[in-house]
């Protein structure tokens, strides 16, 4: 039986397809090219729009690596219905699915909480993986462009908003360990704890560099405007909405009692590691 990953050459699925193929583990790697080369993984072709490719790539697999694409939330809601449709069809063995930081209350709504909501009433072995904001975020250049010719670090959040940051890499870590541990269900949240604050992160980021760098608080507009050209406005729209929301909160700190750290022993990457591993 197979490990299924999806967005395989995307940022989320390839750490998670790399890591497994090189324990030698059998992967398919879903794509929406058929063409696709993936090393250390077997291709298959399926669209989120489709639930029949999708039961089809599901069917007989070992465990399914999920998360949902950044898109508009009317897309990534009917993307939601698909995965629980194909789901209930394949009935693999196991599904690990990845939030990407949005939100699961079911109150709120949302694709993610109808996801999640979905993987209940399947019924099959399931976890839910709970990130709060990557550190992959910071590499879009209104980020990382600014921090590296003006010494400055903008980003929508107040400066004394502490955040567990995480990156693409820790959530791999998370989603690889927990492919086989059935034993593990419902959430595991992923991110630094203690939750650091945005000047916290600028003096990270001025460690690796070796220059001064300030944290520089901006609004959901002004990310909004940065990041259309890159994602789309609608999605873009979507984003500016979750920041926007997100100010009304104390912070984004996991709990340490359902932590990667507590529950798989497996710790986030320090703000320096992560830049190391990246090579930035």
């Amino acid at each position: 039986m197979t490990y299924v990953i999806h967005g395989a050459t995307g940022a989320q699925g390839s750490p998670v397809v790399a890591a497994l193929a090189a324990a030698g583990k059998p992967v398919t790697a879903l794509t929406r090219d058929p063409d696709a080369v993936v090393d250390g993984a077997r291709v298959a072709a399926a669209r989120y729009s489709s639930p029949e490719e999708l039961a089809e790539a599901y069917r007989n697999a070992g465990a399914v690596f999920v998360h949902l694409p950044v898109a508009a939330e009317e897309d990534r809601q009917t993307y939601a219905r698909n995965i629980v449709a194909a789901l209930r069809e394949a009935r693999p063995a196991r599904v690990v699915f990845s939030t990407s930081g949005h939100p699961i209350d079911p109150g709120i709504g949302g694709a993610a909480a109808m996801l999640v909501s979905g993987l209940a009433d399947v019924g099959v072995s399931h976890a839910v993986i709970e990130p709060t904001l990557y550190l992959e975020n910071l590499l879009m250049p209104f980020v990382i462009d600014a921090v590296r010719q003006r010494g400055a670090l903008p980003y929508p959040i107040r400066a004394d908003f502490p955040v567990s940051w995480a990156s693409h890499l820790d959530v791999a870590d998370v989603a690889v360990a927990l492919l086989d541990r059935p034993d593990i269900t419902g959430v595991v949240s992923v991110g630094q704890y203690p939750a650091i604050t945005g000047p916290d992160l600028a003096e990270a980021f001025g460690a690796h560099f070796g220059k001064n760098v300030v944290f520089e608080q901006i609004t959901p507009e002004q990310m909004r405007t940065s990041i259309a050209p890159l994602i789309g406005e609608g999605a873009a729209a979507d984003v500016a909405g979750i920041y926007a929301a997100m100010s009304m909160l104390p912070d984004r700190s996991i709990a340490p009692e359902n932590s990667a750290q507590k529950l798989l022993g497996v710790t986030p990457r320090s703000i320096g590691q992560w830049l190391a591993d990246i090579g930035r």
